[in-house]
C-alpha cells in the first residue's frame, strides 16, 4: 500500500474513532445495580423505597436494584412451613415505621381520601410457596414509628405453595371490578383485611385501592377517622423466593375535593442541637402553625429524611463517633401538605470511649381497659448520659393481673405476679435523653390498680 493510501486508512480510521468517541460520550451511561444483602437493608428508589425487611428468618437473602422501581430478589433459599413468612421484601411510598419516602402525599385520613390508584407488574418463579401482594397500612394518629394500631390491608394478586392469608374467609367482594375472596383476622392491637383476587394474576393497572379501602369500611374492618400511612407492594415467602421481581410500580393518592386543604404548615423555626453522644444526636425546635392543624415533622439528616415525630423533640441514634451531620426538619399536615424544610444546624457527635452514665426511668399508661381485661403502654426513657445496649422493666401486680401478650418487648416468665420485661433486638439501644416503649395484653378480676415499676438499663 503507498505511503498516501496508508495515510488516507489512518484519516478513516481515527474519524470512525472519534464519532465512535462521541456517541458513547453522548449516551447516559448504565446504571450500577445496587445489593443489599442486610435483612434490614433499604435501597432509596426515587420517590420510593425499596426494603429487604427479613423478620423471621436469619437465611441470606439479597435484594437488587436495577434503576426506575425495579428491582429482584437475587438471592433466597427458605424453607419454612406453616406460620408466619420468613420474609417480606417491598417497595413503597409513605411512612413504614417512622421511614417516610420523599415528595409523598401520605398521610391521608380514610374520611378525606379522594383518591388511591395502584399499578404493579411482577416477575413470579414456578418454585416456591410465597404470595404477591400489597400491604398497606392505617392508625389512629397520622404518625407513628412503631406498629400501626388501625388496620393492616392485604391485597394478594397471586400466591403458590398453599399459603393462605392471616384469620378466616368471611366473604368475597367485587370491588374495583375484580373478584375477590376477603378474609378478616384480628392481631393483638390492629385489624388485618386481606383481599384476594380470584383468578390470580402478574399485574395489574390502575387498581382503585379507594375503592377496596370502602369496602373494608363497610364491613367495619377501617375506622373512617384513621390515616393512611404508606403503600408497600412486596412478596410474603415461606419456601424458595429467588428470582421474584417488581419490574415496575407506582402508587398514587389525593385528598378530596378540589377546594380542600392545600396550605402547607408554616416552616419550623429554631432549630438547634440539644445534645450529642458518639452515636446519637438530640434535635429541638419551634413549633408550626398551619389553618388547620399540624400532623408532624419529618427529620432530615445531610438532605435524606431519618424519621418522623408527633412532637418538636428528635434522636437521631446509630451515628458514628466524631462526625458532623446536617440537619432540617420540615412541617406537614393531615391533607400532605409539607413546609418548605428549617434551616439546618450541624451536629458533631463525641468520640467513642467517652464513657457516662447508664440508668432508665419507665412509666405506665392504661391505654384501654374493659370488664375483664386491657391493654397497657409502658414508656422507657434514658435518663443516662450513655447510650443503653439493653434494659429490664420489672413490676409486682397489687391485684389478679396476668399478661397474655407483648409487644416490642420481651416477657420474662407467666406475666402474673412479678413481671419482668426486656428489650427486644432491635429497641435495646435507647440515646440519652430517648426513649423507646413496649406493649401488652392482660387480663385481670377486682380491681385493675397501676403498678410501680423499675428500670435497669445497661
Amino acid at each position: 500500500m503507498s505511503r498516501l493510501l496508508r495515510l488516507r486508512a489512518l484519516a478513516a480510521a481515527l474519524a470512525i474513532a472519534f464519532t465512535a468517541a462521541l456517541s458513547a460520550a453522548a449516551m447516559p451511561a448504565a446504571q450500577a445495580a445496587t445489593t443489599t444483602c442486610s435483612g434490614t437493608g433499604t435501597i432509596p428508589a426515587g420517590d420510593y423505597m425499596i426494603q429487604a425487611n427479613e423478620w423471621n428468618s436469619t437465611a441470606q437473602q439479597c435484594i437488587t436494584y436495577n434503576g426506575g422501581t425495579g428491582w429482584t430478589v437475587s438471592t433466597a433459599n427458605f424453607n419454612l412451613s406453616g406460620g408466619a413468612p420468613a420474609t417480606y421484601p417491598s417497595i413503597y411510598k409513605g411512612c413504614h415505621w417512622g421511614l417516610c419516602t420523599s415528595n409523598n402525599s401520605f398521610p391521608i385520613q380514610m374520611s378525606k381520601l379522594g383518591s388511591a390508584t395502584t399499578s404493579w407488574s411482577t416477575t413470579q418463579p414456578s418454585s416456591g410457596a410465597y404470595d404477591v401482594s400489597y400491604d398497606i397500612w392505617f392508625n389512629s394518629t397520622p404518625t407513628t414509628t412503631g406498629q400501626p394500631d388501625g388496620t393492616e390491608v392485604m391485597i394478594w394478586l397471586n400466591s403458590r405453595g398453599g399459603v393462605q392469608p392471616f384469620g378466616s374467609q368471611t366473604g368475597t367482594s367485587n370491588a374495583a371490578g375484580l373478584n375477590w375472596n376477603v378474609w378478616t383476622g384480628q392481631q393483638t392491637s390492629w385489624k388485618i383485611i386481606s383481599y384476594v383476587l380470584n383468578p390470580g394474576a402478574t399485574s395489574v393497572s390502575n387498581l382503585d385501592l379507594k375503592a377496596l379501602f370502602q369496602d373494608a369500611v363497610s364491613r367495619g374492618s377501617i375506622n373512617p377517622s384513621n390515616y393512611l400511612l404508606d403503600v408497600e407492594a412486596g412478596f410474603e415467602i415461606w419456601q424458595g423466593g429467588q428470582g421474584l421481581g417488581t419490574n415496575s410500580f407506582s402508587v398514587t393518592a389525593t385528598t378530596a375535593g378540589s377546594g380542600g386543604d392545600t396550605t402547607p404548615p408554616s416552616v419550623p423555626a429554631n432549630l438547634a442541637v440539644t445534645g450529642t453522644t458518639s452515636s446519637a444526636a438530640s434535635l429541638s425546635w419551634s413549633p408550626s402553625t398551619d389553618n388547620v392543624g399540624v400532623a408532624g415533622y419529618r427529620v432530615y439528616r445531610n438532605g435524606v429524611q431519618v424519621g418522623t415525630t408527633a412532637g418538636t423533640t428528635f434522636t437521631d441514634t446509630g451515628l458514628s463517633a466524631s462526625t458532623q451531620y446536617t440537619y432540617t426538619v420540615a412541617a406537614y399536615d393531615a391533607a400532605g401538605n409539607v413546609s418548605a424544610p428549617s434551616s439546618g444546624v450541624t451536629a458533631t457527635t463525641a468520640s467513642s470511649g467517652g464513657g457516662g452514665g447508664s440508668g432508665c426511668t419507665a412509666a405506665y399508661s392504661v391505654t384501654n381497659q374493659w370488664s375483664t381485661g386491657f391493654t397497657a403502654n409502658v414508656t422507657v426513657t434514658n435518663s443516662g448520659t450513655a447510650p443503653t445496649n439493653g434494659w429490664k422493666v420489672a413490676w409486682t401486680w397489687g391485684g389478679n393481673q396476668q399478661i397474655t401478650s407483648v409487644w416490642n418487648g420481651v416477657l420474662a416468665g407467666s406475666g402474673q405476679s412479678s413481671v419482668a420485661v426486656t428489650n427486644a433486638a432491635y429497641n435495646g439501644s435507647i440515646a440519652a435523653g430517648g426513649n423507646t416503649s413496649f406493649g401488652f395484653q392482660a387480663g385481670y378480676s377486682g380491681t385493675n390498680g397501676s403498678p410501680t415499676l423499675t428500670c435497669t438499663a445497661s
